[in-house]
């Protein structure tokens, strides 16, 4: 796209980002390595806190804290600040090993004592994500020596490593963390890591520097010591089109999330692309199982047979985004069931002969199919520019056409970020069908997606809203079989019981897409959620 003919918008925003981008930009192409620069990477959200339970701020946090282990190419757990670790016989203590000599950048010591205190702040609040990976298994964390830590479970959980390479389980200070307020911790978590959080200017960009002592690289890395780079500037420009606008001309050296539509042209113009399919649960379609006409399984299945979803996922993603028909895990989930995927083909025949004999005889002048004068209107809420991107909100507009050919009156609602996190459309009383995902490394995502939800301990991600002892214990099986084999069955056995009833359904997969600039080397994404990765990166001149 030339600069010429982008919207006035977008040449405010790549005017803005030309001072701050014109040292990295101006080095010439001889490939040898600089020592220093600042990269300019354009993120398409800012989210509340640095650290926290969502994805976006674990990707900004894994630049800041460093994790206990990390995730290699090959789905394998290697070391990151414990050497190593082991579980007991029966599975219920978990012993780590840490790397000697760690400080967290306010000089004091990442030892086993702050690593004990992190996991019982995430279970008391701090962070929402890793409290229920760990609720329901988490006994206690203490400190057997300064460099030995004994984790105490109440069930065995044999895939608790594998779920402690995700940017939630970030280790932090446990002086800043009782010492300072909570905005500080919010907007500039004190780690190890490779950055340090210099100045936030919020609705602007977060300034990370390097931590020019850093030690405590992981075992994946692609080098040792101190990052290359000097400064990352993390821009938050929301705008798909801008952002793409400003890696063509020069003013920022990465972009997240590309467009499907601008794939190619950033490849052939040179730009690295990279593409991570994310493992856990897909962009899926829910049904509201408690409440509305989604209560009859009739209905969900019919809805699943109006959709040719390969076809609208491949319209929209352009061979980019993989279409997806497993409600419950994504294809790059260990674990994943091929059966649950192929359960709903597109049948519109089947759809309305489903309609029919669920009593959806009756007709609207528009089409839509009613039952006692009442029209099969149907809520569908989502989290516009947050949970669904650009792309993704216009393959739901195909899911709204196809549905409404056999008599579905979908009616689409973009929902704010400050609206959608604020809790809206969050019961079962205001919508009856809700989209979205959670990444993860296991096919443990359904405990947290599926595991019932009571008066006295609510599972508000069980968005089905749907209570059921054999799917909770096909799920509880897999999270505590002694085997990955034994895990993945007992998982399978779960995916297949949700596309069975059609409690879900798959829709495409989410990526995680970046594209850099040629100048700029080994940006990598991290392999537990995608993120991109800094440490490693440089400048060629």
């Amino acid at each position: 796209m030339r600069l010429s003919r982008i919207s006035l918008a977008t040449v405010a925003l790549v005017s803005a980002l030309t001072l701050t981008a014109c040292a990295a930009t101006t080095a010439s192409s001889t490939g040898a390595a600089v020592d220093g620069g600042t990269i300019v990477y354009a993120h398409q959200q800012e989210p509340a806190c640095v650290f926290g339970g969502w994805i976006e701020q674990a990707y900004l946090s894994y630049q800041v804290l460093d994790n206990l282990v990390s995730l290699d190419a090959n789905h394998k757990v290697v070391p990151w600040l414990a050497t190593s670790w082991k579980s007991s016989t029966d599975g219920l203590t978990w012993t780590f090993t840490l790397k000697k000599g760690v400080k967290f950048t306010d000089g004091t010591p990442v030892d086993a004592a702050a690593v004990a205190y992190n996991f019982d702040y995430w279970l008391k609040g701090g962070n929402s994500t890793a409290a229920v990976w760990l609720g329901g298994y988490y006994q206690s964390a203490k400190a057997v020596s300064a460099t030995t830590l004994q984790v105490n479970l109440s069930k065995p959980y044999p895939r608790l490593v594998d779920n402690l390479t995700q940017g939630y389980f970030g280790i932090q200070s446990e002086h800043a963390l009782t010492t300072r307020t909570k905005d500080q911790n919010c907007a500039s978590p004190i780690g190890s890591g490779a950055f340090i959080v210099k100045k936030w200017n919020r609705g602007q960009d977060i300034v990370l520097t390097r931590n020019n002592k850093y030690t405590s690289w992981p075992a994946n890395a692609l080098h040792t010591g101190p990052a290359h780079v000097k400064v990352i500037d993390w821009k938050f420009v929301a705008d798909p089109t801008t952002r793409v606008a400003a890696l063509q001309a020069g003013q920022v050296n990465a972009i997240y999330d590309v467009p499907a539509v601008q794939w190619k042209t950033l490849k052939t113009s040179g730009f690295q692309l990279d593409r991570y399919v994310t493992p856990g649960r897909p962009q899926q379609i829910s049904f509201n199982t408690q409440l509305g006409p989604f209560t009859d399984e009739k209905l969900r299945q019919a809805f699943a047979y109006s959709l040719n979803r390969k076809q609208i996922v491949d319209t929209i993603g352009q061979g980019i985004i993989p279409s997806e028909g497993n409600g419950g895990v994504s294809q790059a989930t260990p674990g994943y069931s091929k059966k649950a995927a192929d359960w709903y083909s597109y049948n519109p025949s089947k759809a309305n002969a489903l309609l029919d004999a669920a009593g959806w005889t009756g007709r609207t002048s528009a089409g839509v199919r009613t039952k006692d004068g009442k029209p099969l209107t149907v809520i569908l809420p989502y989290g516009a520019g947050s949970i669904i991107n650009a792309d993704g909100a216009a393959i739901l507009q195909g899911v709204k056409e196809q549905a409404s050919k056999v008599g579905f009156d979908v009616t689409l609602i973009p929902v704010p970020q400050s609206e959608l996190f604020a809790g809206k459309y969050g019961t079962p009383q205001d919508h009856d069908i809700s989209v979205g995902y959670w990444t993860a490394v296991t096919a443990g995502i359904l405990y947290i997606n599926w595991r019932p939800s009571t008066a006295s301990n609510p599972n508000y991600s069980n968005s089905a809203y749907y209570n059921n002892p054999e799917l909770e214990g096909y799920i509880l099986g897999g999270n505590s079989a002694p085997t990955v084999a034994a895990q993945n069955a007992d998982y399978e056995k779960a995916q297949n019981y949700i596309a069975q009833h059609a409690l879900a359904i798959g829709v495409y997969d989410r990526l995680s897409t970046l594209a850099v600039s040629p100048k700029l080397k080994d940006v990598w994404q991290e392999h537990a959620q995608g993120g991109p990765t800094f440490y490693d990166a440089y400048f060629t001149k």
